[in-house]
C-alpha cells in the first residue's frame, strides 16, 4: 500500500522537486518506508511506500525498458501473476516481481483496456511520453482514493486531498453542495469533495488528460445486479469456493498479516478462511457495556484458534483521536465507527502490517436490516400510486407519536425518496431550520433525492431490496464504509484488504436472487447459510453490531458540553445557525430527544473545518501523527 501525488502541467514547465516532495511529505504515514520522485517537461511524479510485495525491488516511479511509460500506484493487484504469464508469452521483458510493473506492460499492450483485466483494488497514474497524456485509473469498487484538481494551467492527482493542498496553499473554501449532501449522507457523495476545486475520481473510472489541456473521465464497470434463477444449493458451492478463492489470493503478501475481527458473520468468515491456511492473529476493539464485541470476539478467537488482540476504548481515549482520525479523513465522515477503526488499526499495526476486514459482505448479500423493509410495508405498499399520496397526505397530519403513524407515512412514501442509503441524518425540512441562507441554498443544490435518481434510473427493472443495494454499492460504500476503512489504516501505515470486493465474488454476489438473501426472517440468508460448518454456530445468526458507540450516553453528560463549545469556537457560524445547534445540545441533554446523530454530524464538520479552515496543518502535523 502506498501513496502517490503528482502534477501535470500544459506547458513545457516542469514540476519542481521542492512541490512533489511537499506533496508526498504530507502522506508519509501512507508510505514510510520509501519514497521516489521523477520529472520531466509537463509532468512530476511523486511515491511514498508501504512495502508489502517484492520488498527490495518494487520502487516507484517505475517505467518500462524503454521509458516510454511511467507509473506511480497505490493498491495491490491479486492475480498479478496470472497477468505477467500472458504479457512475457507475448514477448514482454520484466525487471521486477512486482505487481506495478505488470500494470505498466499491461497498459503497453492493451492501453486503457487494461483497467478491465486487473483484479484488485488499485489508484493509478501513468504518463504515456509518447502521446504525452496522463492515464489515471481507480479500482472497480472504489476501495482505493483517487483526488484530483483540474484547471486551466495544470492538473494536479493525489491518494489524499492533503497532498493537493500542499500542491496550492491557495485551495481552502468549503464547498456549499458538498456540504449540504454531507448533512444527509453524513459523508460527501462522490465525486465531490469538501473542497472547492477539488474531486474524487469515482470508482469503476479512468480519467485521461491531454496536453492540450483537456480532459475525460470514463466508466469501465458497474456494479449492477441481475439475479438469476438457479437452484439455491448450487449457489451455496459456488460462494463457498468463490470466497476461499478470493481470500487465498488476497492473503499475497512478503509480510506479516492478521485480521479485524468483531462480532459478527462477515469478519469471522473471513478469519476462519485465514486460519485454514496459516497461524493468524486477530484484532477487535470495544467499549464497557452491554454491546461490548470485545468478549465476543475473544470467544470467536478462541473457537477459530487465532492468536487474538483487543483493546477497550474509553471515552477519552476516543475523543481525544478524534482529531487526529479527521485530520487523516481528509473531509468529514461522521460515521463514529470510524473512530473505533481508527483504534483498531492502531492496535493491529503493533503487530503486522496487513489485514484483512469483512467490508462489503452486507452490500453484496443483503446484510443491512433496512433491506428487510421492503418486505415489511408490502401491506401498505401495494396500493396506487395516486392513493399512495393522498393517504399520505392524511397521515401526515396525525399527530407525532400517533402508534402506527410512521409506519403509514414510510408506507406511502417511494422508495426513491425512502431510501437515500444506510445514512439519513439531516431532511430538507431540518435542514431548514439550522443552515444560515437556507431559504436560497435548499433550492440550488442537487440535493440528495437527485443524487439517488442516478441509481435508481438505472434499476426499475429490478426489486426494491436489490435497488436498495445498488444504491449502497455506489454512495454508502465508497462514501463512508471505504474511505473510513482506507484513510483510518493508512493513519497508521496498516493496508488493509477486503476479500469480499473482489470482482471474481461479485460476478456470483449479483445473480443471487433477493428471495435467498433475504429470507427465514434475517438478512444475508444464503451467505450465512454458506458459512455452515465453517465459522462457529453462535455466530451464524447474530445480529449486526458495527462497532456500537454509546454517543447518545456521551452526549447527555458533561462531554456534550464540551463538544458544543468546540462547535462554537470553530468557525462554521457562516454555515450553520449556532443557536439552532445549542438547542438541539440542550434538548438531548434534557432527555427531550435523540439528537446524538446530528449533533456527531455538526461536530466532525466543525473540526474538519477548525482543522483544514483555520489552523491548515501541513507535513509536520503528519510526522506527529504517524
Amino acid at each position: 500500500m502506498c501513496g502517490i501525488a503528482g502534477a501535470m502541467y500544459f506547458t513545457e514547465r516542469e514540476p519542481s522537486e521542492q512541490l512533489l516532495r511537499r506533496m508526498t511529505d504530507v502522506i508519509v504515514h501512507r508510505g514510510p518506508d520509501d519514497s521516489g520522485i521523477w520529472t520531466e517537461p509537463r509532468i512530476g511524479l511523486g511515491f511514498r511506500r508501504l512495502s508489502i510485495i517484492d520488498l527490495q525491488e518494487g520502487r516507484q516511479p517505475l517505467t518500462n525498458e524503454d521509458e516510454t511509460v511511467w507509473i506511480v500506484f497505490n493498491g495491490e493487484i491479486y492475480n498479478y501473476k496470472a497477468l505477467r504469464g500472458q504479457l512475457q508469452d507475448k514477448g514482454h521483458q520484466f525487471r521486477t516481481q512486482s505487481d506495478t510493473e505488470v500494470i505498466v506492460h499491461l497498459y503497453e499492450e492493451y492501453g486503457a483496456e487494461c483497467v478491465k483485466m486487473l483484479r484488485g483494488m488499485f489508484g493509478f497514474v501513468i504518463w504515456d511520453r509518447k502521446k504525452k497524456l496522463l492515464f489515471g485509473a481507480r479500482d472497480h469498487f472504489g476501495i482505493k482514493p483517487f483526488y484530483y484538481s483540474f484547471g486551466p494551467d495544470q492538473f494536479l492527482f493525489a491518494s489524499e486531498i492533503k497532498s493537493i493542498l500542499a500542491a496550492d496553499e491557495t485551495r481552502r473554501s468549503v464547498e456549499t453542495e458538498a456540504f449540504m449532501n454531507y448533512l444527509t449522507f453524513q459523508y460527501v457523495p462522490e465525486p465531490m469533495t469538501m473542497f472547492q476545486g477539488i474531486r474524487k475520481l469515482p470508482p469503476a473510472h479512468t480519467i485521461t488528460v491531454r496536453a492540450d489541456g483537456t480532459m475525460k473521465l470514463s466508466r469501465y464497470w458497474d456494479p449492477m445486479f441481475e439475479p438469476v434463477s438457479r437452484p439455491f444449493n448450487d449457489y451455496i458451492e459456488e460462494l463457498r469456493e468463490k470466497l476461499k478463492d478470493s481470500v487465498v489470493h488476497h492473503m499475497q503478501s512478503d509480510v506479516e498479516r492478521g485480521c479485524f475481527l468483531s462480532s459478527g458473520i462477515d469478519s469471522t468468515a473471513i478469519a476462519a478462511h485465514m486460519r485454514n491456511i496459516e497461524p493468524i492473529r486477530t484484532f477487535s476493539v470495544g467499549f464497557e457495556g452491554a454491546n461490548n464485541e470485545t468478549t465476543i470476539a475473544r470467544e470467536t478467537a478462541e473457537a477459530l484458534g487465532t492468536e487474538h488482540y483487543s483493546r477497550l476504548i474509553s471515552e477519552k481515549d476516543f475523543f481525544d483521536s478524534v482529531p487526529k482520525a479527521i485530520w487523516h479523513q481528509d473531509e468529514p465522515v461522521a460515521d463514529p465507527s470510524a473512530i473505533a477503526l481508527y483504534h483498531v488499526a492502531q492496535l493491529a499495526k503493533e503487530h503486522v502490517t496487513v489485514v484483512l476486514s469483512g467490508e462489503g459482505a452486507d452490500e453484496l448479500f443483503g446484510g443491512y436490516r433496512i433491506y428487510r423493509e421492503p418486505l415489511s410495508l408490502r401491506p401498505v405498499s401495494w396500493m396506487p400510486l395516486l392513493m399512495k399520496r393522498f393517504v399520505h397526505k392524511l397521515v401526515d397530519k396525525l399527530p407525532a407519536g400517533l402508534p402506527g403513524r410512521n409506519y403509514l407515512l414510510r408506507g406511502t412514501t417511494p422508495l426513491e425518496e425512502r431510501f437515500l442509503g444506510n445514512a439519513k441524518i439531516f431532511s430538507e425540512e431540518m435542514k431548514a431550520e439550522i443552515i444560515r441562507g437556507s431559504d436560497h441554498l435548499l433550492h440550488q443544490y442537487k440535493n440528495p433525492i437527485q443524487i439517488a435518481a442516478e441509481f435508481y434510473n438505472r434499476t426499475r427493472h429490478l426489486d426494491p431490496v436489490t435497488r436498495m443495494q445498488y444504491i449502497d454499492m455506489n454512495l454508502w460504500m465508497p462514501g463512508d464504509i471505504l474511505m473510513k476503512a482506507d484513510k483510518m489504516t493508512m493513519a497508521h501505515s496498516l493496508e488493509l484488504r477486503v476479500p469480499f470486493l473482489d470482482k471474481e465474488l461479485f460476478e456470483l454476489a449479483r445473480r443471487i436472487p433477493a428471495n435467498y438473501r433475504l429470507a427465514q426472517g434475517t438478512t444475508k440468508y444464503i451467505f450465512r447459510k454458506a458459512m455452515e460448518g465453517i465459522i462457529p454456530d453462535f455466530i451464524l445468526n447474530r445480529p449486526k453490531l458495527g462497532f456500537p458507540v454509546p454517543m447518545r450516553d456521551w452526549l447527555k453528560g458533561g462531554r456534550g458540553g464540551a463538544v458544543l463549545e468546540q462547535v462554537k469556537a470553530s468557525g462554521i457560524g457562516d454555515y450553520v445557525d449556532l443557536a439552532a445547534v445549542e438547542q438541539m445540545a440542550v434538548k438531548h441533554r434534557q432527555g427531550a430527544g435523540d439528537y446524538a446523530r446530528r449533533l456527531w454530524v455538526i461536530y466532525v464538520f466543525a473540526l474538519w473545518h477548525t482543522t483544514y479552515m483555520l489552523e491548515q496543518p501541513g507535513a509536520s502535523y503528519a510526522a506527529a501523527n504517524s
